[in-house]
């Protein structure tokens, strides 16, 4: 039977455990040109150092008012490629892998001075009016994608996460309440999505696995749900998806930040009913801090990989200790063998 701490092979993806780093904002770049710093540096080799099998880097940005804010990280230039270069490669001397998520936030661009869209719907009342995005617009913006994801691998980068979640833009495209276009990408909801993710392989080595982090339901009156979340994410495995990372909501409220999902493994469920829907592989997110339910939703079988966000905000070495707490042996660094129990 697999645990947290039996390895796992996706593609040419080789993990030594099932323990995820998800991507976590950390609203930290200084001069707010998108580039990496020694916080982020720090932070991401820290967790390497304890014991994560795959380290997701932060939200990164296609484009300047792409981002949430202007502390966002960027991938919009070849400037931003040495900074997170020397991150990836010194996570992976200490037996990490790396991925990044490319992104864009759409109408919730806090700063951008006007936020572009699908539609001219604002996220609420607290935010900008967003322009809709023109037909070549959207087309601009799938290239753009495109260019990121190329850097992102001259970065050395060993898998690609797509943000499809959280009320970002291609988790715009494909919501019924923020899509309201008559053209081509209002016609067919997940087609900006699955343009982005057939850009996105045509850069990538083709051993290297494509992620995309869903919202597999919206917690919002109107909003879709499981059946729908299914719909859609057929049509990017079809397009190329190798993988789901499994959240929801984003769209009126996160389910962590409030109603209805605050318990513990509130979003297991729908992890487990897209990966035995679409026969995909996912990774499980949402409050499993705990060791003993992170080993169990790998052994149910409900997901592949579990990932552990708020645990390792806490502790860069939640890893190591959930092996010492599930009695399984894991990579301590010898530097710090004395800090563990011998047994």
């Amino acid at each position: 039977m697999n645990h947290l701490f039996t390895p796992y092979k996706l593609k040419g993806l080789e993990l030594k455990n099932r323990v995820v780093m998800p991507p976590m904002c950390q609203y930290s770049v200084t001069s707010k040109d998108g580039i990496a710093t020694d916080w982020h540096y720090q932070h991401y080799v820290s967790r390497a150092i304890g014991g994560a099998g795959l380290i997701i880097i932060e939200m990164t940005d296609v484009e300047p008012d792409g981002r949430i804010t202007d502390f966002d990280l960027g991938l919009w230039s070849d400037d931003h490629i040495p900074a997170l270069a020397r991150i990836v490669e010194a996570c992976h001397q200490y037996g990490a892998k790396v991925g990044i998520q490319i992104a864009h936030a759409g109408r919730k661009a806090e700063d951008a001075a006007v936020p572009v869209a699908p539609s001219a719907v604002p996220f609420n009342s607290e935010f900008k009016t967003p322009r809709a995005l023109t037909t070549d617009e959207v087309k601009q913006m799938v290239e753009k994608f495109r260019l990121a994801v190329e850097r992102a691998v001259k970065a050395g980068v060993d898998v690609i996460e797509l943000h499809g979640a959280h009320g970002y833009l291609i988790h715009q495209f494909h919501s019924p309440l923020t899509n309201q276009r008559t053209d081509e990408y209002g016609e067919d909801l997940t087609k900006f999505g699955k343009e982005v993710i057939q850009a996105a392989k045509s850069v990538m080595p083709a051993d290297m696995p494509l992620i995309m982090r869903v919202s597999a339901r919206e917690y919002v009156e109107g909003g879709y749900g499981i059946k729908e979340s299914t719909a859609f994410c057929k049509e990017y495995q079809e397009a190329g998806v190798d993988m789901l990372h499994v959240s929801a909501g984003g769209e009126g409220a996160i389910a962590a930040h409030g109603k209805p999902g605050t318990h513990v493994a509130y979003q297991v469920p729908l992890a487990r009913e897209l990966k035995q829907s679409l026969q995909i592989p996912v990774i499980a997110v949402g409050r499993l801090d705990e060791p003993v339910l992170a080993d169990a939703v790998i052994g149910n079988e409900d997901a592949d990989l579990v990932a552990v966000g708020r645990g390792m905000l806490r502790n860069p070495y939640w890893t190591l200790e959930a092996g010492v707490a599930l009695k399984k042996e894991t990579s301590i660094p010898k530097q710090y063998v004395f800090g563990f129990p011998k047994n």
